[in-house]
């Protein structure tokens, strides 16, 4: 934890990479959690996630090694490991040590997205990662994405999301509607009516918002056209983390210019809110009993649906 914001990983589901970024026999070397880290993909096409450095001397496997079928091999003397983390070959050995092993993380391949469960006591998964059915469905927009790296905490970041007066403050936003949201189980959902101010005059909309864990956020506009937003996060180290947004709009039947359009304009004004935010969130500490009033929205509800993944958990 670091002393500006003193809340630990939590555990969940977090994205490592998407699917199109591995292909079959490439690795990518990773640094998650505060931790190096090794993905790779055998010929098998199953995505792996393993500590990085081998159990022999300590040799980085993403830096010179290589997948060999549905193993990777060191690139100091060769070892080979399979997706469970186990030694399977050492060429000059005539046996291999019972503690040749290394970390394997629990992987998942889901919405084009590849998945390891992080828990600091190894605990099972205790839920998994929906489907998301319109995610690359036709009617909708090639994907795109952009990439923030931010020195904040994910519920730090997080808290903006259900914070609708720092709209008005922050991002000239000039209506704050109310925000209604609810915690179930390991999903936080929250959701709002919104007000899109066009060159035909003001369209009445909704935002509706779902978080399953902390690593994975599903959100959906209406209003000009329908917008869906895959969110990713994920901690690096201490103090600095990932986001990832994956944007599609809904096509405009019998207008693809215009439905181009509203996805640029849509993806610039998201780009601007999150710069605006960043400073922000870079240089606040995090206050584990902030002075709140009535207008503030359901910023204790979210830190609620926050405690239950951090093992133990602090006041937060």
């Amino acid at each position: 934890m670091s002393e500006r914001i003193p809340l630990p990983f939590p555990f969940g589901w977090f994205c490592v990479a998407d699917s199109v970024e591995l292909a079959p026999g490439e690795l990518l070397k990773l640094r998650r959690f505060g931790q190096e880290l090794l993905l790779f993909r055998g010929e098998d096409e199953e995505a792996h996630l393993l500590d990085a450095y081998c159990a022999h001397l300590g040799a980085h496997l993403g830096v010179g090694g290589e997948v060999v079928g549905n193993t990777v091999r060191c690139p100091f003397h060769a070892w080979r490991y399979d997706g469970s983390g186990q030694c399977v070959e050492i060429p000059y050995a005539k046996r291999i040590p019972r503690a040749a092993k290394i970390r394997s993380w629990r992987v998942c391949e889901r919405n084009g997205l590849i998945f390891a469960w992080h828990h600091p006591d190894d605990a099972e998964p205790d839920w998994e990662i929906p489907e998301v059915p319109e995610w690359g469905a036709p009617g909708w927009t090639a994907p795109e994405q952009r990439d923030f790296q931010v020195r904040s905490h994910a519920q730090e970041m997080a808290e903006n999301v259900v914070d609708p007066i720092h709209f008005q403050y922050v991002h000239g936003v000039p209506r704050t509607p109310d925000m209604q949201a609810e915690i179930d189980g390991h999903c936080f959902h929250a959701y709002q009516g919104l007000t899109f101010t066009t060159p035909r005059g003001e369209i009445q909309g909704r935002v509706d918002v779902r978080n399953y864990g902390p690593g994975f956020g599903v959100t959906r506009f209406q209003g000009v056209v329908e917008t869906l937003l895959l969110i990713t996060g994920i901690p690096i180290d201490d103090e600095l983390h990932q986001t990832r947004i994956r944007f599609q709009v809904k096509e405009i039947e019998g207008n693809p210019e215009g439905t181009r359009g509203v996805a640029r304009a849509f993806i610039a004004e998201l780009e601007r809110q999150y710069g605006q935010d960043i400073p922000i969130w870079e240089n606040k500490i995090h206050l584990a009993q902030p002075v709140l009033c009535d207008g503030d929205g359901p910023i204790p509800l979210l830190r609620q649906f926050y405690r239950q993944f951090y093992p133990p958990r602090p006041d937060a």
